[in-house]
């Protein structure tokens, strides 16, 4: 080889190296080859591989597709029948020996043709290697299962447990047809609840953020309650008619007290505001927790916010067992949970900005304060207290819907 040829291949490996990231393996085949044909000499390919790092053998391949003319079309970078085999094409008879050790350990309806089982995909991987020498990775398995019809899937809350009661569907009958009834009429309906509990602290939040690889947040080794942080108690008011959230942040108990204090702040900060002269509310709420059908001091600070606001409060609580069903669940907490995953909660004014900050393409929007109030647990309102609420019960089902205006004038 002359030297005048060896200056020439460096020149074009030199080249090559410099545009080689922008091509892709069937271009670069046939740039090779073009080069290693203009060389034609003894060496040339030898020298070329050693410049370029590319095998002798693929040099080779790109001098025969380029004098047989071969033309790559669509994007294709490979021959037709290039690349390895399907395990299917391997062991044709794969998805039966699989079938078979699901069917061992299955379970479902096949009518319906749901089915589970309680098998890994390793477990899958492993027996196959132990009964028929087949070695394959799990997640090829994970993938032959999914041909069989089965899918990875979650627990779903869906069975009620005990009986549904009987008025349940006439309740939502009633819920659905007053809830309407409000909206055209342009009168505020708003649903409500709390949501559970949370530590302030460094301490881990579930789901996940994006930072910098290999930077996880670092966070307390334990849940333990720091005393001289406490817990926050979100209490959520959804607008129906808006698409607009509010939560009141307490830092004390979760009581009815507290519950009714909530609405009382939504309802200076907002309800107040779009609906100046409404003269009735409509709240949803559960059957439980702070704002039970059944609670006496429920009731009774709502006649207090009735007789303070001259408002008719009028509320239909969702049967038992129904809680999820109430729209603060899946309209506002679902966003706040998806918003603040990964993000300790380390102080109130965080907890306060990662709900104030919850948004959805729909357009919700959320509002957020603290409640730095006391709130006493234990209260208990007498028999004579609670006559002199002004309530009227309406609805399908005594005690799930009634309507409060204050207290008895001749009280």
């Amino acid at each position: 080889m002359t030297i005048e040829k060896e200056q020439e291949i460096n020149l074009m490996a030199f080249f090559y190296n410099g545009c080689a990231d922008v091509l892709d393996e069937a271009q670069r085949r046939i740039m090779l080859g073009q080069m290693a044909i203009k060389a034609s000499c003894r060496g040339a390919l030898a020298m070329l591989s050693k410049l370029t790092g590319v095998a002798f053998r693929t040099i080779k391949r790109g001098i025969k597709e380029v004098l047989s003319g071969v033309e790559h079309k669509n994007g294709q970078v490979r021959l037709a029948g290039g690349g390895r085999k399907s395990v299917e094409a391997i062991y044709p008879d794969i998805l039966r020996y699989v079938q078979a050790i699901l069917d061992e350990a299955t379970y479902g309806s096949p009518e319906s043709g749901r089915r589970w089982t309680n098998l890994s995909q390793q477990d899958i991987a492993d027996e196959l290697k132990s009964r028929h020498g087949i070695c394959i990775s799990a997640n090829t398995a994970g993938r032959l299962i999914e041909k069989l019809g089965y899918s990875k899937q979650a627990n779903k809350k869906m069975n009620q447990v005990g009986e549904p009661h009987p008025d349940r569907d006439a309740q939502f009958q009633f819920l659905d047809g007053q809830t309407q009834e409000f909206l055209d009429a342009g009168d505020p309906v708003i649903s409500v609840d709390t949501k559970k509990k949370e530590n302030i602290g460094n301490f881990k939040n579930d789901g996940r953020e994006y930072r910098q690889s290999k930077d996880p947040r670092l966070t307390n080794d334990h849940d333990f309650t720091i005393p001289e942080l406490g817990k926050v108690c979100p209490y959520g008011v959804y607008l129906l008619n808006d698409n607009i959230g509010f939560v009141n942040l307490g830092t004390s108990a979760d009581t009815s007290e507290f519950a009714v204090e909530s609405i009382r702040r939504w309802l200076k900060e907002i309800g107040s505001v779009r609906f100046p002269n409404a003269g009735r509310l409509l709240i949803h709420a559960d059957c439980g927790g702070s704002n039970r059908a059944n609670g006496r001091l429920w009731r009774m600070e709502l006649a207090k916010l009735a007789m303070e606001s001259g408002i008719a409060i009028h509320v239909i609580h969702t049967p038992p067992g129904t809680s999820k069903w109430n729209k603060v669940e899946h309209r506002l907490f679902c966003y706040i949970t998806k918003n603040w995953q990964g993000k300790p909660l380390v102080d109130v004014q965080t907890v306060i900005s990662l709900i104030s900050s919850t948004s959805t393409k729909t357009g919700l929007q959320v509002f957020c304060q603290a409640d730095w109030n006391e709130y006493v647990t234990g209260i208990k309102v007498s028999d004579e207290e609670l006559e002199l609420i002004d309530i009227e019960y309406v609805g399908p089902h005594k005690g799930w819907s009634y309507i409060i205006r204050g207290f008895k004038i001749d009280s």
